[in-house]
């Protein structure tokens, strides 16, 4: 069995897309998942399965969540292992500055990491940070010049439906759940 996060994009932001997450869970649950939990209302699962095949797995959950809740809801699947080799490996400065956002952005296949960062350009370097490793990609800006960033314009960008954000406290909590 390995264990694994699903990460929902934009459910429960608002007002739209809602999704309970009791009712989330018990989805899971009823599906052959084991180990179920989830974490606050932005769409974070773990889960164990026996299932190797990240594709298929990511690819059943959307059919779950549109046979449930009639929405059609992109999911990236990260197992724990890769996200803890990817926490590992990330750049010091990632998550340390009180005064800045530190996000790790999540690629929704097919699209790949190269792909996003191609399509969001070269970095402001006076504004932000950004480095990946292996799917995750980080991202540090300080808050007070935040919305000067390339990286917060996407946004609005056409990778913009290919990616899902959380900050750096919430995937750290995340990976503490998952090693309970």
């Amino acid at each position: 069995m390995r264990k694994y996060i699903a990460f929902l994009r934009g459910i429960n932001v608002g007002g739209k897309n809602k999704i309970s997450m009791p009712e989330l869970k018990n989805l899971f649950e009823q599906n052959g998942f084991d180990d179920v939990a989830t974490y606050i209302n932005s769409g974070n699962i773990i889960f164990t399965s026996d299932k190797k095949d990240e594709k298929k797995l990511k690819e059943e959950c959307e059919v779950l969540i549109k046979s449930k809740f009639q929405l059609n809801i992109p999911v990236s699947i990260i197992s724990v292992n890769d996200l803890i080799a990817a926490l590992n490996h990330a750049p010091l400065w990632w998550g340390q500055d009180k005064d800045s956002k530190h996000n790790a952005i999540f690629v929704i296949p097919p699209t790949t990491v190269e792909e996003v960062i191609e399509d969001v350009g070269a970095i402001k370097p006076e504004y932000e940070k950004v480095d990946h490793y292996g799917r995750v990609i980080f991202w540090s800006a300080p808050i007070e010049t935040f919305s000067r960033t390339r990286w917060s314009k996407i946004v609005g960008s056409s990778m913009y439906n290919s990616i899902t954000i959380r900050n750096s406290n919430t995937v750290r909590k995340l990976l503490q759940l998952a090693n309970r």
